[in-house]
């Protein structure tokens, strides 16, 4: 028997791809969601992703769920605190996308950061194109040790960090031909 992280079923999303639930992860959404609608810096988010987890708990024959059922209990779960508005931003954010910094960098082969920002505005147009409000970049030191094959500390991997940050930044904007805001979460 294969043995989830903390026991919780992964979330599937409508593409198929799945991702792990994270608790950290909810709160930053719900708090993106909160901002939306009107409510800065809303104290609720860590009280309903333990909630939501406490939920995800339940499905112990389950290894994945739907987002469309995630979304659901999520939104319901802040209707009954009293917060629909969050709830509707919550629900605009899905389909919630992660994107590996390292991944795309791989794909686009050792020390080639053309390529590797060729291959990132490939995934961003696809984040905007299927509607989400939200992307998550991970593995950035990661990916940056990788195509300037040295040292992190380094001035031209300190330079690379700060290029690929401001080019998802720029491309997440100019690309974005719809009004919803995309929200990049960098890490």
């Amino acid at each position: 028997m294969i043995a989830f992280r903390d026991f919780l079923p992964l979330l599937r999303l409508p593409d198929g791809r799945t991702i792990a639930f994270e608790r950290a992860w909810l709160i930053r959404v719900l708090g993106v969601a909160a901002d939306r609608a009107g409510e800065q810096k809303w104290w609720m988010a860590e009280h309903i992703a333990a909630s939501v987890e406490v939920w995800l708990s339940t499905f112990t024959d389950a290894n994945t769920i739907e987002t469309d059922r995630f979304v659901k209990a999520v939104r319901e779960a802040l209707d009954a605190v009293g917060f629909p508005r969050i709830g509707f931003f919550f629900e605009q954010a899905a389909p919630f996308y992660r994107i590996s910094l390292l991944e795309v960098a791989q794909k686009a082969g050792n020390g080639f950061e053309l390529g590797f920002f060729r291959h990132l505005d490939e995934h961003i147009l696809e984040v905007i194109h299927t509607g989400s409000t939200y992307c998550e970049l991970h593995h950035l030191d990661p990916c940056v040790t990788y195509l300037c094959n040295r040292k992190p500390a380094s001035r031209q991997c300190t330079s690379l960090r700060h290029e690929i940050v401001a080019y998802a930044r720029t491309a997440t904007t100019l690309r974005n031909e719809r009004d919803n805001q995309l929200f990049l979460y960098v890490a």
